[in-house]
């Protein structure tokens, strides 16, 4: 897959799973990549290791980032992301089920573009999913900075 629209980051198999899932009912699912830790993350962002044929001028609309994450954390990733110019302006909304203030001010501090906390049962997953969808990728105006 190398021209997703969205990249959805979670180690947890359960979580990433059904956030595709809820994301596929909004959009097409081959327009969806996947990470299983932050690594391959950025791996996938970057074009490395498994990706290094990608194509890094195309990059996501949208990443789903996990904040939790094993081997690298999701704030470690967002800060990576944010050093880049190929990914500093890619709308990241971080997905995370800690309601700790510290956690989501340190989402904030970082430039995470929003802050989602998981949700408690599958509709309501489709539901933030969903608007997470529509307003990412449909509302919002992209910015595109100059070649």
């Amino acid at each position: 897959m190398n021209h997703a629209s969205i990249l959805v980051v979670d180690d947890n198999p359960d979580h990433l799973e059904l956030t595709v899932m809820a994301l596929s009912e909004c959009c097409n699912p081959r327009d969806i990549a996947t990470a299983t830790d932050g690594v391959e993350a950025l791996d996938y962002l970057f074009g490395r290791g498994p990706y290094a044929s990608r194509d890094t001028s195309v990059q996501p609309r949208l990443v789903i980032l996990d904040m939790k994450l094993v081997r690298l954390h999701g704030l470690d990733v967002l800060k990576a992301m944010r050093k880049d110019p190929r990914t500093a302006t890619i709308p990241v909304v971080m997905h995370s089920s800690s309601t700790e203030k510290t956690d989501i001010a340190a989402c904030y501090a970082n430039s995470a573009n929003s802050y989602v906390r998981k949700a408690t049962d599958y509709d309501e997953l489709r539901r933030k999913m969903r608007q997470v969808h529509d307003f990412w990728m449909t509302v919002n105006e992209r910015y595109r900075p100059a070649a």
